[in-house]
């Protein structure tokens, strides 16, 4: 059944979910230097992505984002362990990290940090965890 309010309603959830992304990549990227990171980035994205299922239905919105949520929170939990494992390799205790400074083309002398590579891994675990629930909850009668 469609509703009057339709258009606008898609036309506002458009602009907003841009918003609530845009906001989300600055947290997760901000996240070693101030609060933010893999956690609350990852939850920005899902809130982005409920927002989605709310205004369209499910199946579009998978159809045109066609991810497997519960393996890239698998995914996403093995990046998280693997970086925290991969300090053993240099005889540094778990979750150990390391930085560089590097020069990027379009960013300059740009810090990197082994520290996103786990926030990485634990953005795509919430997301993953976090729209699985979603969907098996939406998919209750």
């Amino acid at each position: 059944m469609k509703r009057a309010n339709d258009l606008l309603l898609k036309a506002v959830i458009k602009v907003a979910v841009l918003i609530i992304l845009t906001f989300s990549i600055n947290l997760f990227f901000s996240g070693h230097h101030h609060p933010g990171g893999g956690f609350i980035g990852g939850l920005g994205v899902s809130a982005a992505l409920i927002l989605l299922f709310l205004t369209y239905d499910i199946e579009t919105v998978t159809e045109n984002l066609p991810f497997d949520f519960k393996i890239m929170g698998a995914i996403g939990v093995l990046i998280a362990v693997g970086t925290g494992m991969g300090s053993f390799l240099f005889n540094a205790p778990f979750l150990s990290q390391t930085y560089g400074y590097f020069h990027l083309p379009v960013f300059g002398e740009t810090e990197l940090a082994t520290a996103l590579l786990f926030d990485l891994g634990v953005a795509l675990a919430v997301i993953g965890s976090s729209v699985t629930i979603i969907l098996s909850i939406s998919e209750d009668e």
